[in-house]
C-alpha cells in the first residue's frame, strides 16, 4: 500500500495523467499559499555564521536528483571535511556521530541510508547525522574539521553556508502540494545551479554481475536507473529509503531463479548483511565543473 502510495505521488509530481493534472489545478490556491509562506520564512531568517566553509548541496524539489554521488565527487577533494545530513528513514533520532576521521560508530539503522554511504564512500570524513543541522555543525566544529557538506539544506536560510542546487527538469513546476517545489530560488537567494552533462557527468560500474540479477531498488523515481541497466530479470521498485526485510528480497531470488540481486549502493548499505548474492550498479559523479 506504502509503495503505492508513493509512486503515485511521484506519478503526480513527475508525469501526472489528465485525473492528476486537474486535481493539482485545484490545489493552486492551496499552493500559492504554501509558495508565500516559504517565501515569508525566508525573508524572516538571519543566516548565523559559524566561521567555517559550509557548503549545501540539494535541490528544490521533492524526490531524488542525484545529490549524494554529488556531494561524494565534492567532498573527496576537501581534507580534514565534515558532511551532515538529516538522516531520513533512520531508526533513530537526535545527533549521532556516523563516522569520525577513521572508523564508523553505528549501523545503518541509527544513521540511515545515505549517512552510510557516505561513511563507505568518504574514508577520511567526519559523517553526521542530525535533525538540527546547527547542532551538526557545533559537533563537526568541536571535532576539528574545517570545511562541512550539508546535504540537502537549501532551506536552511538561517545557516551562512554556500548553496549548489542540482537542476531538475520537470514539466510540473509549482510549489507544494499541485507540484515538486518545496521552494523557489528566492531573488537575493546566490546559488550555483550544477546541471547533468554540463557541470557534471554520471558514469556506472557494474560489479559482481551474473548471468541473471533481479533488480531491486527503494530509491526515488527509480525509472532514473533504466538508461544504465544491464539485462534484468525483473525489475523490483520500493519506496525510497524502504527498510528491506531478508525474507522478502530471498522471494524475489526464488521467483525469478535468478543468480544475484542487482542493487544501487544505497540498497546495498542496507542489505549486505543479509549474506545474499548481490550485484552492485555504483554510480559515481565525475566533475566538469568544481567549486
Amino acid at each position: 500500500m506504502k509503495n503505492s502510495l508513493v509512486f503515485w505521488v511521484e506519478k503526480y509530481f513527475y508525469n501526472p495523467n489528465l485525473f492528476q493534472q486537474v486535481l493539482s489545478f485545484c490545489l493552486l490556491p492551496l499552493s500559492f499559499l504554501y509558495c508565500f509562506l516559504m517565501w515569508l520564512r525566508f525573508k524572516t531568517k538571519k543566516a548565523q555564521d559559524f566561521g567555517l566553509d559550509i557548503i549545501s548541496v540539494g535541490n528544490l524539489t521533492v524526490g531524488g536528483s542525484g545529490k549524494t554521488p554529488l556531494v561524494i565527487a565534492l567532498a573527496a577533494s576537501h581534507e580534514n571535511t565534515a558532511i551532515i545530513l538529516r538522516g531520513y528513514g533512520r531508526n533513530s533520532s537526535g545527533l549521532y556521530v556516523v563516522k569520525d576521521k577513521t572508523k564508523i560508530l553505528c549501523d545503518v539503522g541509527i544513521s540511515g541510508d545515505e549517512a552510510m554511504i557516505y561513511a563507505h564512500k568518504l574514508p577520511n570524513a567526519v559523517v553526521i547525522v542530525s535533525e538540527d543541522r546547527k547542532e551538526g555543525i557545533k559537533k563537526a566544529k568541536e571535532m576539528g574539521v574545517t570545511s562541512i557538506f550539508l546535504d540537502d539544506a537549501y532551506s536552511k536560510h538561517d545557516i551562512k553556508k554556500r548553496d549548489i542546487l542540482i537542476e531538475v527538469t520537470t514539466s510540473n513546476n509549482r510549489c507544494l502540494p499541485s507540484g515538486p517545489y518545496r521552494e523557489r530560488l528566492w531573488k537575493g537567494k546566490e546559488v550555483s545551479v550544477y546541471k547533468e552533462g554540463r557541470d557534471f557527468k554520471r558514469s556506472v560500474e557494474l560489479k559482481y554481475a551474473t548471468k541473471k540479477m533481479s533488480l531491486v531498488t527503494a530509491i526515488a523515481r527509480p525509472e532514473r536507473l533504466n538508461e544504465f541497466l544491464p539485462s534484468v530479470v525483473s525489475k523490483n521498485y520500493f519506496a525510497d529509503h524502504h527498510p528491506f526485510t531478508k525474507e522478502e528480497l530471498e522471494e524475489i531470488l526464488l521467483r525469478d531463479n535468478s543468480d544475484s540481486l542487482l542493487v544501487t549502493y544505497k540498497d546495498y548499505v542496507k542489505v549486505e548483511s543479509f549474506g545474499l548474492p548481490l550485484s552492485l550498479l555504483d554510480l559515481e559523479v565525475e566533475l566538469v565543473r568544481s567549486l
